[in-house]
């Protein structure tokens, strides 16, 4: 069995997957291109199946206590009329484990403490991965810089736009812009907020905000657009577009600092790919499934990536099996969700027409009590595979 492996791709998935290979006793060098870690102008939110792979991966305690639970909160009309509540509370004692809020970097740097010193290298891009087939017992030969390493598997954890992922399936259409774009940021000071986490559904629009621990709050704006189409003031163009919803959606853009908005258009991989491995190559994370955001899953699929990989490498007798556990196990669920994903979008925020927009309200009225704790238990119901 193989004890090596070089991670191209430091961000989530990437670092998850270097945690859950130490822990089965491999030896692994994460590789990241950008030279600074961590995207400080966003957060995030995980539900139980994310926390629980943190858990496996032993940084679970870690992540709670950096984190705000989120037991309060749902979703709205502009108006401030609410569409669906969530109830955090019985979704933990389903779970066993809260829904949480944190800062990406937070996140980021609580990944990154766990690994050893010189497992991580920033600043450098792979420019060459050969040698990948199983039959080449010497394996993988990964080439960044003047650093050439071997290893047993090599893990695509390089992203939406994952170049592995284009050499490994050069006919595969790669990602497909889904109609939206997102703006977001962190703000500057404290917000008083009265729930944890929020979403309002508008014509073709999705504001949204998650609390932290600290008082300060992420918030993000999801708008139907042209791909490419950027404001010439952003933060100016969001308070005319939702200066009249509901509070706390005003005083969450004036709490923020006009540098501090980032803005990125929402790509998928619309087509999955074939498999999620290719010889020695293991593809993880975005880079194997990115989706888009409206199930709030694209981080926590990742999370069950990195901790399957590392139990199915552990449990199965070579490098070729255990690839091939991997694939069948994680392929099907993600690229489900990633379904799912496209759809909650298309019937949620990316609506647009009155008349469809009037009736998915009037549904989601209607629905019976418990209907929002069923939805999110469909996806984040999952236990982790034990890592030994």
């Amino acid at each position: 069995m193989g004890s090596s492996a070089v991670i191209v791709g430091g961000g989530i998935g990437g670092l998850a997957a270097a945690l859950g290979l130490r822990r089965i006793g491999w030896e692994v060098t994460v590789v990241e291109r950008a030279p600074v870690l961590g995207d400080a102008g966003a957060g995030i939110s995980l539900g139980a199946n994310g926390v629980r792979a943190l858990d496996e991966l032993g940084v679970g305690e870690a992540l709670r206590a950096a984190s705000r639970f989120q037991y309060t909160g749902g979703t709205r009309t502009p108006d401030g009329r609410w569409l669906a509540r969530m109830d955090g509370a019985a979704l933990e004692r389903k779970l066993g484990t809260p829904i949480v809020g944190i800062p990406r970097s937070t996140l980021h740097g609580i990944l990154r403490a766990a690994l050893p010193p010189g497992a991580l290298v920033t600043g450098a891009e792979v420019t060459e991965v050969d040698r990948i087939d199983h039959t080449d017992p010497s394996g993988a030969r990964v080439r960044w810089g003047d650093e050439v390493r071997t290893a047993d598997v090599v893990v695509a954890a390089d992203g939406v736009g994952s170049r592995l992922r284009r050499a490994l399936f050069p006919t595969h259409p790669g990602p497909a812009y889904s109609g939206s774009t997102v703006l977001r940021a962190v703000t500057e000071r404290p917000v008083d907020l009265r729930t944890d986490f929020e979403l309002t559904w508008g014509r073709g629009a999705e504001f949204g905000h998650i609390a932290f621990a600290d008082g300060r709050a992420e918030w993000h704006a999801v708008l139907n657009a042209p791909l490419g189409l950027r404001p010439a003031d952003p933060l100016a163009a969001l308070r005319r577009r939702f200066g009249d919803w509901h509070a706390p959606i005003p005083e969450l853009l004036a709490a923020t600092r006009p540098e501090d908005v980032l803005h990125h258009d929402i790509h998928e991989l619309a087509t999955p790919l074939p498999s999620f491995v290719a010889g020695r190559v293991a593809v993880l994370g975005d880079a194997a499934h990115a989706m888009t955001p409206f199930l709030g899953q694209g981080a926590c699929q990742a999370l069950e990536d990195a901790v399957t990989l590392a139990a199915a490498l552990a449990a199965e007798p070579s490098v070729a099996s255990g690839l091939a556990r991997y694939d069948a196990e994680r392929r099907p669920r993600s690229q489900a969700v990633a379904r799912a994903a496209r759809q909650a979008g298309r019937m949620g925020p990316q609506l647009d027409r009155p008349l469809a927009i009037a009736l998915r309200n009037t549904a989601f009225r209607l629905a019976p009590s418990g209907t929002a704790v069923r939805a999110v238990l469909r996806h984040a119901t999952w236990t982790p595979p034990r890592l030994k």
